[in-house]
């Protein structure tokens, strides 16, 4: 029996996953990074990629019907070793209907974490630019280092490291940093943010609290950043706990959900790396491709009011 065949564009779009991301970047001490997903070739797929960072089974059904080739999803949809493949587990079914369709799924996860220029700096960007994504934009000084480097990274990436720290040369409002947090993330987090700060602050002076360091995380950033010497713990998500002892410590807190801290990368940047990386691998004379980002890809939680009833 002729082996199956995979999509020459699939094979492609992973390739320049790997050289944008490349797996020895993402820590494998807990990670699931790479191809989890190789589906055989089929004809009636296009040449284009949906990105998600969460593949549910809206995500999936949204690459079904608009016959998308691979799906790049930000977190491991294969977190374990698998016993059986199952139609009653939710994600398994998943992915054996995108095997079916011939949609291959590839993750990178922590190596973009990890990556120069990728989601932890993207969060650097923003904290450390003045109007973030406007056309008005100024960088505002400030000096940017890892916080846990990645070691043996390969050739082009001994930069590259899990967290951020960022010092201003001048302290910075907490006010004015919220204020650019909320404009570049507003599409994912309806401009909602968590924040915390120590409790004998008068809620007058809570804007004009002077920051001058920054530690930063994607995701869950607790494991990363409690202990760390800074003004203001930046990530996804801390447990109340871990924000307690921040505040106790005089610290400030800003918290955006989890894959709210992740989501706005893939539209922001992401995409166009891809777009630009494929361009470089590709060695076929088919030129059209595309990149988008899931529509119905969101965060888990929603924030509700009374105000305004749900």
């Amino acid at each position: 029996m002729a082996s199956a065949k995979v999509s020459p564009f699939t094979s492609t779009v992973v390739a320049a996953m790997r050289k944008l991301y490349p797996e020895k970047l993402a820590d494998s001490s807990f990670d699931n990074t790479g191809l989890l997903l190789e589906a055989p070739y089929r004809p009636h797929l296009k040449n284009s990629v949906l990105l998600t960072v969460d593949l549910t089974k809206a995500v999936a059904d949204e690459a079904i019907a608009r016959k998308d080739s691979i799906i790049i999803a930000y977190h491991p949809i294969i977190f374990r070793p698998l016993k059986s493949i199952t139609l009653a587990n939710t994600q398994q079914n998943s992915l054996l209907h995108l095997a079916q369709e011939g949609i291959s799924v590839y993750s990178p996860h922590t190596a973009v974490d990890a990556a120069p220029e990728g989601l932890n700096d993207w969060l650097a960007d923003i904290i450390s630019t003045a109007y973030p994504g406007t056309s008005n934009q100024v960088s505002i000084p400030s000096e940017r280092s890892v916080i846990t480097a990645v070691k043996d990274a390969p050739a082009g990436f001994e930069k590259a490291g899990y967290g951020r720290i960022v010092r201003f040369a001048q302290a910075e409002f907490l006010g004015n940093i919220v204020e650019r947090i909320s404009h570049v993330l507003q599409n994912d987090t309806d401009d909602k943010l968590s924040i915390a700060v120590p409790q004998s602050t008068p809620p007058e002076h809570k804007k004009s609290i002077p920051i001058k360091s920054i530690g930063i995380c994607a995701g869950s950033g607790g494991s990363l950043l409690n202990g760390l010497d800074v003004d203001l713990l930046f990530t996804g998500e801390l447990s109340h706990h871990e924000a307690l002892a921040a505040i106790e410590q005089g610290k400030c807190v800003i918290t955006t959900f989890h894959s709210n801290s992740e989501r706005g990368f893939l539209r922001d940047r992401m995409a166009q790396q891809l777009q630009t990386a494929y361009a470089k691998e590709n060695r076929t004379n088919d030129t059209k491709f595309e990149v988008d980002v899931s529509k119905a890809d969101r965060d888990p939680f929603e924030i509700i009011s009374s105000e305004y009833g749900w």
